[in-house]
């Protein structure tokens, strides 16, 4: 029984005098507004949109550059660590997210650095080519209403939000101002041209003056757009397979990936990560922090992050094979197995559950002709995928190695597929990768 039933109940065993009546009749009248009152903010209530939350919408796995530089195979693209810094110099960085949105936000790292980074001044804009931006899209970055920010060693700072219209693969430039020195600390490797270099503070300036290219990017991680629809967020983590040529990601497995989701009339919205790393091992650090370090920070740490995809193994049995090297000491406990490195990814699988993400598994490709190919390693390389299309605990097995494999040779690239050097897929293979993933796997 509702407020105003028993009030007509009450008002029909009493007697009350005409100052009653006029009390009581305020008083319905009262109720009935209150009434009305609730009725409306109920309703209003249920038109209001979902709560916006910020999505990965694009997100680097990032290296220490004193280490890069120290590998002689990757000493010349950088130099010598110690006199390698930036000095009062824009640096302007262009990337491709891979969902759409109106507001955007960006991740700036001091990972790997050893003195604190401050940020004089940047921006963000939509890419024209090259080093330019539209001026019409150029956008200050603030960070907590500040124009500056200082970056702690080992921390990172996203700036606050900001209005931009961006596409899934429509260029984003972000560009910021170093007016101290600044020595090269965390980075990531990408393809030619995405990264440019001007002296002094250019970040709001629509093209750079006398800009100079950037083998590698620095500092800028992440791009998060602000959103109300529910969006799944799949993180592609793994080695040089999965990063792509010249580790930039372009025509890699992911990025086709992105490409078929937006191109399928099925699915939802579905922004697609590439946390590869070239060289990466998933028990061991070679190059980049091993993958059992690495990926919570890479995976369970990007916004929204609902999904993951792990192909990791590789370098981790292909080790094995130089063990016996004059020079090359491998430590009794960092000898791979099939054990430890199935006992590893059954970590990965584990911490993603602990956060509620979905796994899915991929098989080791094969990699015959190759270095790495020895009767030890292959047989290593069949126990760990006879574990991974066993799993019941995933959400999800990808048998890369049944795409890839030569039918006739099934140790070896298939050759439609194989880049020419029998251990990276060319981008025939990283297409064939991309459609071999269920995409319903992907919208649960």
């Amino acid at each position: 029984m509702n407020l105003l039933a028993r009030w007509r109940a009450g008002l029909r065993d009493a007697a009350l005098s005409p100052a009653h009546w006029m009390a009581v009749l305020g008083l319905a009248v009262l109720l009935v507004g209150v009434q009305a009152v609730w009725a409306k903010q109920a309703e209003q209530a249920a038109r209001q949109p979902a709560e916006a939350r910020w999505v990965a919408g694009w997100a680097v796995a990032v290296l220490d550059f004193r280490e890069m530089a120290a590998n002689p195979l990757m000493a010349a693209m950088g130099g010598a660590p110690d006199t390698r810094a930036f000095r009062a110099q824009t640096l302007r960085q262009v990337l491709q997210p891979s969902l759409d949105g109106e507001r955007v936000r960006i991740r700036f790292s001091n990972r790997f650095g050893k003195t604190p980074l401050r940020i004089a001044a940047a921006s963000v804009a939509l890419g024209t080519g090259t080093d330019a931006v539209s001026p019409a899209s150029l956008r200050t970055l603030r960070f907590g209403g500040r124009a500056s920010t200082t970056i702690a060693p080992g921390a990172e700072a996203w700036s606050d939000g900001v209005a931009l219209k961006v596409e899934a693969g429509q260029s984003v430039a972000v560009s910021l101002y170093l007016d101290r020195t600044t020595p090269f600390a965390t980075m990531y490797l990408m393809g030619a041209g995405g990264g440019w270099l001007a002296e002094g503070n250019a970040v709001m300036a629509p093209k750079l003056p006398k800009a100079a290219p950037l083998p590698m990017n620095h500092i800028v991680t992440g791009l998060d757009v602000l959103t109300t629809q529910p969006v799944r967020t799949v993180v592609a983590f793994g080695d040089s397979i999965t990063a792509g040529g010249g580790e930039s990601g372009t025509g890699a497995y992911p990025d086709m990936l992105a490409t078929r989701l937006r191109d399928s009339p099925q699915a939802h919205e579905v922004s697609v990560i590439n946390a590869g790393i070239g060289g990466n091992r998933l028990l061991v650090d070679s190059i980049g922090p091993n993958g059992l370090s690495r990926f919570a920070r890479d995976v369970l740490g990007q916004s929204g992050v609902t999904h993951a995809i792990v192909l990791l193994g590789t370098n981790d049995i292909g080790r094995a094979a130089f063990g016996g090297l004059p020079g090359v000491e491998v430590a009794p406990h960092e000898v791979p197995t099939a054990e430890r490195i199935t006992d590893g990814l059954g970590q990965l699988v584990k911490q993603a559950r602990a956060k509620g993400v979905k796994v899915l598994l991929g098989t080791v490709p094969p990699f015959g002709n190759t270095p790495y190919a020895t009767e030890a390693n292959e047989a290593m390389r069949e126990a760990v995928n006879r574990w991974v299309r066993s799993r019941q605990d995933v959400d999800g097995v990808i048998d890369f190695d049944a795409v890839l494999r030569d039918p006739t040779a099934p140790r070896q690239l298939n050759p439609t597929f194989d880049s020419g050097d029998h251990l990276h897929p060319n981008r025939a293979g990283h297409a064939a990768m991309a459609a071999a993933i269920d995409l319903r796997e992907l919208q649960e």
